[in-house]
């Protein structure tokens, strides 16, 4: 298939560049690199340009013959999101339009979106299914689940079919060390106690020891960024042959805190992590695990690393790189 992938510069679209070049699938790549790296697209096409750019948009559509489109394009800092909603709600929802109507003037029918567990809020229950009450706590949750209700009208309205991935902790690093996760400035668990661990940061902050837990720090569930793009490429299948406009939870199922998050660190590194105890944020739940029985036996998605020490190893060995 012809696949057009925008944000396939980022930590998550290059995995799925890469995965998709490997399954014999041509792709193009739309990011402006702002966040993203030129290096990380590997052999695919580069088109560097933003969502917000309509013209360029359309033309590049129009000029592809594209079978699908992969959505990864946006901002993704909840706590930015707070400070700078106007930001999200371009970024997110009005670029999303933008792609949306293009790919209805170029006659694209298929797309595949990065959508997030953050539509559904503070969860009301755990873990997290498809049925749990969606209410965004901020922002980027809001701009997010606005996308999942253009793409639904956009089904029914346009015959646009398209399937809304909901990612809850997106982890780990290609197998091979080639490519991995490279935010500035970073904010995500793993890879922040990897660069304490390997000296490019001098501590990392655990934020609250006293939430309804068993060991009093928050639960996530964190799936590798390899089984995440897997369940991309079957979600492709599932529209390639005439499948309908869905929505599927995409998590490992399990819940791990950070204090265990921290000892997979120590094990697999066999180096120490410098922590230093701080407030609770807020807005951090207690808990948040996804239920992923129905991307399962829907698409018959089986994850290939359902613990956590090849998540931190395949990490390790990327973050070893960006440390030499």
């Amino acid at each position: 298939m012809n696949v057009f992938v925008t944000g396939g510069a980022g930590y998550i679209g290059s995995h799925m560049v890469r995965l998709l070049v490997e399954a014999g699938h041509r792709v193009t790549v739309y990011d402006d690199l702002s966040t993203g790296h030129r290096d990380a697209v590997g052999t695919a096409r580069l088109v560097q340009a933003s969502l917000g750019d309509r013209s360029t948009l359309q033309d590049t559509l129009s000029g592809g013959a594209f079978d699908a489109v992969m959505h990864f394009a946006g901002s993704i800092e909840v706590g930015e999101s707070v400070r700078d909603p106007a930001k999200y709600y371009r970024n997110i929802t009005v670029h999303s339009l933008n792609l949306v109507e293009a790919m209805r003037a170029t006659g694209v029918g298929r797309i595949i979106y990065s959508s997030a567990a953050a539509i559904f809020g503070d969860p009301r229950y755990v873990p997290v299914d498809e049925a749990h009450p969606r209410d965004p706590a901020n922002p980027y949750g809001q701009a997010t689940l606005q996308v999942e209700s253009i793409l639904n009208d956009a089904s029914r309205a346009y015959g646009i079919r398209s399937v809304c991935l909901r990612y809850f902790n997106a982890a780990g690093a290609h197998p091979s060390g080639d490519i991995g996760e490279r935010h500035e400035p970073e904010s995500h668990l793993i890879p922040l106690l990897l660069q304490t661990v390997s000296g490019r940061r001098h501590s990392m902050q655990l934020f609250g020891r006293d939430y309804d837990t068993p060991d009093g720090t928050c639960v996530r569930d964190f799936i590798h960024v390899m089984d995440l793009c897997g369940a991309h490429l079957l979600a492709l299948g599932h529209l390639a042959q005439g499948g309908e406009s869905a929505a599927y939870n995409l998590g490992s199922g399990s819940g791990y805190s950070v204090l265990e998050v921290i000892e997979a660190v120590e094990r697999v590194t066999h180096r120490r992590v410098n922590v230093i105890d701080a407030r609770r944020r807020p807005g951090d739940p207690a808990r948040l695990v996804a239920d992923n029985h129905l991307i399962r036996s829907a698409l018959g998605w089986v994850p290939q690393y359902e613990g956590l020490d090849d998540i931190v190893a395949h990490a390790w060995a990327w973050e070893q790189k960006l440390a030499r």
